[in-house]
């Protein structure tokens, strides 16, 4: 496949870069990228995904957008406030990009679906705002040998890995099972400050990039956190738990996809 004129001058930044060039570009452009989640970490990831030239990009979300979303859901507009995140956010990605096929999930990811939704991408990214769907997006990637990229934010703090099958640990090697009900404030009680999502979920398109053309490394065996008010980085080497984790271990009990009791935003994605 050779770039168009048009293709060469869009990208001409990344051309340029000894690390992309046109062939990393193509690779981009042939990519398939999941963002579960159009909200405060997918909204910032979907736009710089599509800027990319990400080739196809889904993106699932089964909520509209209202207006307190807007503080931080950079993807959505006011006039957005009652239309589905997903329509929201396929059309700010096709503005940004004609490049890009946008595939819109507006459903809620169980362990019915999740397998099925997942199959075709390369990459996928975990934008979502409560524990039950991140321990089914970790089993269901696992299961499925889908790398990922998982993050949260809350107030003034945020964290991100990168899970890559057989190369370090999942999220279940860190985070055994969803806390207790109730455990973790919401975010209408903790809050966030708005410019978390973007400094997280583009963190997160960042490790999608690098994953697609093969380049740097990544935050697999590694958890990043991020302090806003201290404004420092911190890299936490973790374990992969190779003989008690219970999904990706080499004696997994867990087989079957667990669709967890959902409660309301409970901060960790917002």
């Amino acid at each position: 496949m050779a770039l168009t004129n048009e293709q060469i001058e869009r990208y001409s930044r990344h051309i340029i870069l000894k690390e992309v060039g046109a062939k990393g570009q193509k690779k981009l452009l042939n990519a398939k990228v999941l963002i579960i989640g159009a909200g405060g970490l997918g909204a910032p990831a979907a736009l710089y995904l599509a800027a990319a030239g990400v080739g196809t990009i889904g993106i699932a979300d089964a909520d509209e957008v209202d207006l307190s979303n807007l503080q931080r859901q950079v993807i959505h507009s006011t006039a957005d406030i009652g239309k589905p995140k997903v329509q929201s956010a396929k059309e700010s990605m096709e503005a940004i990009n004609p490049d890009v096929k946008v595939i819109t999930y507006h459903k809620f990811l169980t362990s019915d679906n999740i397998l099925d939704i997942i199959k075709d991408y390369d990459f996928i990214l975990d934008g979502t705002d409560n524990f039950p769907a991140k321990f089914l997006i970790n089993d269901a990637c696992v299961m499925a040998k889908k790398p990922f990229s998982h993050a949260g934010i809350i107030r003034f703090k945020g964290q991100l890995m990168t899970y890559v099958p057989g190369e370090g640990p999942c999220y279940r090697c860190v985070f055994r099972d969803p806390p207790p009900k109730d455990a973790v404030p919401t975010c209408k009680q903790a809050g966030v400050i708005g410019a978390m999502g973007g400094v997280i979920g583009s963190l997160q398109a960042m490790e999608a990039v690098k994953y697609i053309i093969g380049q740097g490394k990544l935050l697999t065996g590694s958890l990043l956190t991020y302090d806003a008010l201290s404004m420092t980085f911190h890299k936490i080497q973790l374990p992969r738990d190779t003989s008690t984790c219970p999904v990706c271990g080499t004696h997994p009990t867990i087989t079957k996809l667990i669709d967890y009791e959902q409660t309301v935003c409970e901060g960790v994605g917002l």
